[in-house]
């Protein structure tokens, strides 16, 4: 597992997902989209715990709100939940195979969606069904794919840092 970050890894995924979380989708197919903030929450918070925290991921959750236009707080607090649920867990998180990896990113983003619902319900926000849980499931398909994706990238950048500072000396 990784235990030190590539920092500009880190700020690229960050880029990356605000972008792909305001950007516009069909109409039809909004819904459907995965969390991306939150996927980058969560592999931060599980790759490397010691640098990643709650208050850096409710302080994304808090640029994604104004980014987004909804009220101050939604997202921040979702965002902190997810970072604080993946905390609690990160040791067994490890163990666990690819697959079930997926089943906790389901669980944990459901969470932060049901989360988000009820707060914008609560706001009077109408909506109804559980449609609100597609991103969480599609979240969960993208897993696999973003936690070997940066995984690589942290490897190479870190790699590739070592080397030219070891040319230094």
């Amino acid at each position: 597992m990784l235990s030190v970050i590539s920092y500009p890894v880190f700020a690229l995924s960050v880029l990356f997902a605000l972008v792909l979380s305001s950007s516009l989708f069909p109409l039809g197919w909004f819904e459907f989209r995965p969390e991306w903030l939150g996927l980058i929450v969560f592999y931060w918070t599980f790759r490397a715990p010691a640098q990643f925290g709650i208050l850096l991921a409710w302080c994304l959750g808090l640029l994604l709100d104004v980014l987004e236009a909804t009220p101050l707080g939604v997202n921040a607090l979702a965002m902190g939940v997810i970072a604080f649920l993946v905390l609690t867990i990160h040791q067994r998180l490890r163990m666990y195979p690819l697959p079930q990896q997926c089943l906790m990113v389901f669980l944990l983003l459901g969470i932060n969606q049901m989360l988000v619902h009820f707060i914008k319900q609560t706001l009077g926000v109408d909506s109804s069904g559980f449609s609100y849980l597609w991103p969480a499931l599609t979240s969960a398909l993208v897993w696999p794919v973003l936690c070997v994706l940066l995984d690589n990238l942290n490897r190479k950048d870190r790699k590739s840092t070592r080397l030219n500072s070891s040319h230094l000396w």
